[in-house]
């Protein structure tokens, strides 16, 4: 069960010369589901940019599973867990469709930077990761 899931598609461009997805590009599949997930709950990325908060990613761990080809429609599923007082962790999965063939498992640990680029989580970020 996901808190958020993504419907999307490969597109030809997003290929090698192998005829899959590269393996860079599943970094952006991942990352515009968190953005897209964070716009749904209220976290507006280029206001905390303003803001002079800036979300960061420190780690990201990827298992590749099984490769995506040009027009396979996948979703991404994502869940947001706190990990520390300073970090927060997106894990997420890609599932091809309609057979639900995993894809890919990561684990995206991200945390916040306030003005000084100190870490420190924005009250609406840690309001979402102390909801059960």
């Amino acid at each position: 069960m996901y808190t958020f899931t993504l419907e999307m598609s490969v597109r030809d461009y997003e290929c090698d010369m192998q005829g899959i997805v590269n393996n860079s590009v599943y970094q952006n599949y991942i990352e515009h589901v968190r953005h897209e997930y964070l716009k749904q709950v209220g976290i507006n990325f280029s206001e905390y940019i303003r803001m002079g908060i800036n979300l960061v990613v420190v780690r990201a761990e990827l298992d590749y599973k099984f490769p995506l080809t040009s027009g396979d429609t996948f979703f991404v599923g994502l869940n947001l867990r706190r990990e520390s007082a300073l970090k927060f962790a997106f894990y997420q999965d890609i599932f091809r469709l309609p057979d639900h063939k995993p894809v890919l498992k990561a684990k995206i640990i991200g945390t916040a930077l306030n003005t000084k680029g100190r870490p420190e989580i924005p009250q609406q970020l840690d309001a979402l990761l102390t909801t059960p």
